[in-house]
């Protein structure tokens, strides 16, 4: 199974363009931990309290139309999606979030990957909770508990963007429609009501992050001109730094992902027109050293079992990272909420997203300072000290069953 980055950092960052069109881009996530590519925070980890009930529970909606379009998962079958109606002042509101859980780059782990419910829709699970962003109450979700939201799975492997041209190889059947995908979505959503949105959100985890920032135009350009759009991607921000071993591993993993899949097509024209295709995808800053073999097997499941070399490292990919940031810190409709904790994806979760044991930085959580920026109720960047100083951090630990 292929490789990718996973939490320590946890970086949310979002920003604004176009302000006479009203619409933004959000990103959100960097990870620096090498980890198996597919990384579930879904059904498997059902928080409780006392709020949950049966409505919180939302099935999963086959896209009949994608066989007219040939809009299919990896293995042939249809691509799906959870849709949770809206109601009182947010029916005319909309929030998309596309799911994450890393992508295939070769021949074999997409013929692995056709076989989970990151592949083919005949193993997802027909009912998911709406958690976190997705929520419906009020107390979990305070400002998109009651818009139309709906929770888009992920199955093609290449963060809907794989087109059909480039399938079929070593004679091997597998279908690379992450685009068409897409487009099938985006057309039941607006035939579902989207096409009158007054406000909508496209967010995005990990994988999924990185699909809000290549779809992120062509959203806005599905919605009415005076809607106000923006974009915002949960841990969706990956540079093109060496891993704590000294690997290249995520330049080497996405030139082979977007040779594989055909992504060049999905990417902006003005990324693709100054850079490789594959390098489109991240920002590039290079510092690494060597370390003996197995040094961190057991740091990288728990942020406690790093020793202090090893948390002198990860320091060193937070300066990376707010050091690619930099320019986007002076953009005055921007935001970002980056906090030191090792978790990743913190938009699901209650326990993360807004609940009494949230991650706060300077009293907000990162719900709160979302809805600031979404709303434009004040200025919200927002970025941590270092790793520990923060008390409110959620810290996973891999190492527990």
């Amino acid at each position: 199974m292929a490789t990718n980055p996973d939490p320590w950092l946890r970086a949310l960052t979002w920003w604004r363009k176009g302000a006479k069109r009203g619409w933004a881009t959000a990103t959100v996530g960097f990870t620096i931990v090498i980890f198996i590519a597919f990384t579930l925070f879904s059904d498997s980890r059902n928080y409780t309290d006392g709020v949950h009930s049966t409505d919180d529970l939302v099935p999963l909606t086959l896209l009949q139309r994608a066989q007219a379009t040939g809009a299919f998962c990896l293995d042939g079958s249809l691509p799906g999606y959870h849709f949770q109606e809206g109601f009182g002042s947010g029916s005319a509101n909309w929030l998309l979030h596309l799911e994450g859980g890393g992508w295939c780059n070769s021949i074999q782990t997409c013929n692995a990957r056709k076989g989970t419910a990151l592949g083919s829709s005949k193993y997802m699970g027909r009912v998911v909770r709406f958690d976190g962003i997705l929520s419906r109450h009020p107390s979990q979700n305070p400002d998109f508990y009651n818009w139309n939201r709906v929770k888009i799975r992920y199955c093609d492997g290449a963060s809907f963007a794989g087109h059909p041209e480039s399938e079929f190889k070593n004679g091997t059947e597998l279908f690379f429609r992450g685009q068409l995908i897409w487009e099938a979505i985006m057309n039941e959503l607006l035939s579902l009501g989207m096409s009158k949105a007054k406000q909508a959100l496209l967010s995005g985890c990990s994988a999924g992050g990185l699909a809000t920032f290549i779809h992120c135009d062509d959203f806005r350009d599905h919605l009415p001109k005076d809607a106000t759009v923006k974009c915002f991607a949960d841990a969706g921000f990956f540079l093109d730094e060496p891993d704590v071993l000294g690997n290249l591993t995520m330049l080497a993993f996405y030139h082979d992902v977007v040779k594989l899949q055909g992504v060049a097509k999905s990417l902006h024209k003005n990324c693709v027109g100054i850079m490789e295709p594959f390098k489109a995808v991240y920002l590039s800053s290079r510092n690494y050293q060597k370390y003996p073999k197995g040094y961190w097997s057991s740091c990288r499941l728990s942020i406690q079992k790093c020793d202090s070399t090893q948390i002198q490292r990860l320091q060193g990919f937070r300066d990376s990272m707010l050091k690619a940031l930099s320019m986007f810190q002076e953009n005055k409709e921007g935001g970002m909420f980056i906090n030191s904790c090792f978790v990743h994806c913190q938009t699901l979760m209650n326990e993360t997203w807004h609940s009494p044991n949230s991650p706060r930085i300077n009293n907000k959580t990162i719900a709160e300072s979302v809805g600031d920026w979404y709303f434009d109720r004040e200025v919200s960047k927002q970025i941590d000290c270092p790793y520990p100083c923060n008390p409110t951090c959620y810290n996973m630990d891999y190492t527990r069953d």
